[in-house]
């Protein structure tokens, strides 16, 4: 059953990112949503070990899963048979929540039926405990117009202009664009994309997360950084987006 005014956060977990599932899960608990709304956290971990299982306190609110080894696409699209909000949220398992963040997602796409999505600002939280701010690189709060995260990505040497990790969605949206993209990395880069071939969004200029940085998270790793997969990569999101696109241009008459 779908609960329209809960919003569920997503979360794949792999041996690493275990350590940091009680902080991930305090910044959550800490949340103020609007009145009304409620959280789910749906964590699915990668492989059988349950390894997250008993780093993880006792709250009903709590979705626990998980499934054969098969990547973080694979572990966040499972997830999602259990997610009963009508608002899907990303949440990696070694990220933090900061005040705020749920409420503002919320807001907004309550308030403005015609966006799918919001992002947000993020900060880095380094190895030493420092945070790290990108807001020169950041846009201006406002829309995201359909296409716009696509444009400027290619144009701008394939950096986005957004986190995909702070991507908050409409359920229904979210299910159009099959979930998070099948690659062994940037799942959450092609679903984002993906969303915003079919709809506007929202850049909320407030950051939303402290995205942790340490040796043992995916993008760290050289598989993610390896030149022809990556390559491979860019490609498919490009191809599957323009074909999106397409499905909503109009044909002329034969």
């Amino acid at each position: 059953m779908v609960r329209v005014n809960t919003v569920s956060l997503i979360t794949a977990v792999h041996p690493p990112s275990v350590p940091y599932l009680l902080d991930a899960y305090e910044s959550l608990d800490a949340q103020e949503l609007p009145e009304g709304w409620n959280w789910q956290w749906v964590v699915q971990e990668d492989g059988t070990a349950e390894a997250a299982r008993s780093a993880l306190p006792d709250d009903p609110r709590i979705s626990y899963g998980c499934n054969r080894a098969g990547g973080p696409a694979v572990v966040r699209t499972t997830a999602l048979m259990r997610a009963t909000g009508g608002l899907i949220r990303n949440f990696d398992a070694d990220d933090k929540l900061l005040p705020g963040a749920l409420a503002r997602d919320i807001s907004h796409l309550v308030s403005d039926p015609s966006i799918g999505f919001t992002v947000s600002r993020c900060l880095d939280l380094l190895p030493d405990g420092g945070i790290k701010s990108w807001a020169h690189l950041d846009p201006a709060e406002g829309r995201l117009a359909q296409g716009a995260i696509m444009a400027q990505w290619q144009n701008n040497d394939w950096q986005l202009s957004v986190h995909p990790t702070t991507t908050c969605i409409r359920r229904e949206l979210l299910l159009a664009v099959g979930g998070w993209m099948a690659m062994t990395t940037a799942e959450d880069t092609g679903m984002l994309l993906a969303a915003n071939a079919l709809a506007d969004g929202w850049f909320i200029w407030e950051p939303s997360i402290l995205y942790r940085k340490h040796e043992a998270q995916v993008t760290a790793q050289r598989y993610h950084t390896e030149p022809i997969e990556r390559q491979a990569r860019r490609d498919l999101i490009v191809a599957r987006v323009n074909a999106l696109a397409s499905f909503l241009t109009p044909t002329s008459a034969a």
